[in-house]
């Protein structure tokens, strides 16, 4: 583990703070979540929490103070308890992760509400995620509440709240090299997961089984954990746009959608492809994925520093539209149907979202200011280190102006791309995505 890593995003934070008159920063992991009775989910902590410290125990927190002259990371975890280790495993305890993970100090959570409170006295500012857990936010005012209790003493609590995902959600947008090498290796697994099923399908094949090629692919090759809920959509489910892996049988004739990657230490991969139960497309078929895989290259090469997050979306929604048109399932115009917005029957999502240590990572996706009333704020400007999915769809059900040999085909291609000095690098390219590579690769 780099532990400079962490210690230099904390300054960076800390630096941060002071520019906007110091205070106190705190920020818990997640809890343990209960499934049912003595068993609970497998733990994942907090993403940001894990950018700050890389320490992946429950019931911990980190404080941060930047105050006056003081600049001071601290951790909070579980206290060393023998017993507890037996049934549970490892436990740091405050002394060794301060010295593993390059804390200034760290002490055993049971004494946050204790040591908080003195820290926040006198202090300019409180840092906080505000909104995101109603119980901690109830513990963050208690602890304002104690400081207040004190105003006879002359001390005072801050005047003045931060929300410091401000701060971090921007920090996090962009990926560093070794970030960027984690991702590459969680779509590269990915990849074979997907490549994997599309050579284990079979027709008559339940959902569950193809979803289960993935699973064994992603934990062969080192992965923790999936990175999402997968998507595996036989037939007309793949125009359900959130179908999660079910009984459905994969039928002769029916599109397999596959929605589904991995989790390398944190940090996610998001990878959609799309393919024939038995091997072979319809003609049908065959030309609504040239649509779609058209769309999904120009908005690839939209991708670019300088280039605003909408460009790839743009131009995607008009290849899709063009080829409705061309495809007798939409009429008129092609400015007209985009103004109008008629191709939303089959196309209904945003080609791409941010990607990171969430599958929909943080980062405001526009910035700045209006510049009138009822203007939105300017899109964001793609730069070097940022990482978008890119994944138009089509999705055609059956409605009266839709002719029944259309009916229930729903495509979708996705992949990771990484905004790099000279344009983009798709991470996970390995996945078969061409019409011919995918019907060889199942070798039907």
């Amino acid at each position: 583990m780099n532990v400079d890593r962490y210690r230099e995003r904390r300054a960076r934070v800390l630096q941060a703070m002071a520019e906007l008159g110091g205070g106190v920063a705190v920020h818990f992991t997640a809890p343990e979540r209960m499934r049912n009775r003595d068993s609970e989910y497998p733990y994942r902590y907090d993403s940001t929490f894990w950018y700050l410290t890389g320490f992946a125990e429950p019931d911990s927190a980190i404080v941060l103070i930047a105050h006056g002259a003081r600049r001071e990371a601290l951790l909070f975890c579980r206290d060393k308890h023998e017993e507890r280790e037996i049934w549970d495993g490892f436990r740091y305890g405050p002394e060794l992760a301060q010295a593993v993970f390059g804390f200034d100090a760290a002490h055993a959570i049971e004494r946050i509400d204790e040591v908080v409170p003195d820290l926040m006295a006198d202090a300019p500012a409180l840092f906080y995620a505000l909104g995101r857990d109603p119980a901690l936010d109830g513990r963050v005012r208690d602890w304002l509440r104690k400081v207040r209790a004190q105003s006879r003493t002359g001390r005072r609590a801050p005047a003045t709240a931060h929300d410091l995902a401000a701060i971090v959600d921007d920090m996090r947008l962009v990926k560093d090299a070794d970030e960027i090498a984690t991702m590459r290796r969680a779509a590269h697994i990915s990849a074979a997961a997907h490549a994997r099923a599309m050579r284990a399908c079979r027709v008559g094949m339940r959902e569950y089984e193809i979803e289960a090629e993935l699973l064994h692919e992603f934990r062969r090759q080192g992965a923790q954990s999936p990175a999402y809920t997968s998507i595996v959509a036989a037939g007309a489910n793949a125009c359900v746009l959130h179908y999660p892996a079910g009984h459905a049988e994969a039928k002769d004739g029916d599109l397999v959608l596959i929605d589904a990657a991995c989790e390398i230490d944190g940090y996610a991969a998001d990878i959609t492809r799309t393919f024939p139960a038995n091997g072979r497309f319809t003609a049908e078929q065959r030309a609504v994925y040239e649509v779609v895989l058209a769309a999904q290259h120009a908005a690839i090469e939209a991708v670019r520093p300088g280039a605003d997050f909408n460009a790839p979306h743009e131009v995607a929604t008009r290849i899709l539209t063009q080829g409705l048109i061309d495809l007798g399932l939409l009429s008129g115009s092609l400015d007209g149907a985009i103004e109008s917005k008629s191709f939303r029957q089959f196309f209904m999502h945003k080609t791409g979202h941010w990607l990171g240590l969430d599958v929909h990572d943080v980062g405001d996706y526009r910035q700045g200011v209006a510049v009138g009333e009822g203007v939105e704020r300017p899109w964001r400007i793609l730069a070097p280190g940022m990482v978008t999915t890119v994944e138009p769809g089509l999705y055609i059900r059956p409605a009266p102006n839709v002719e029944e040999r259309f009916h229930h085909i729903g495509i979708r291609i996705e992949d990771d791309v990484a905004v790099s000095a000279d344009g983009r690098e798709v991470l996970s390219g390995d996945a078969p995505r061409l019409l011919t590579d995918i019907e060889a690769h199942m070798g039907r």
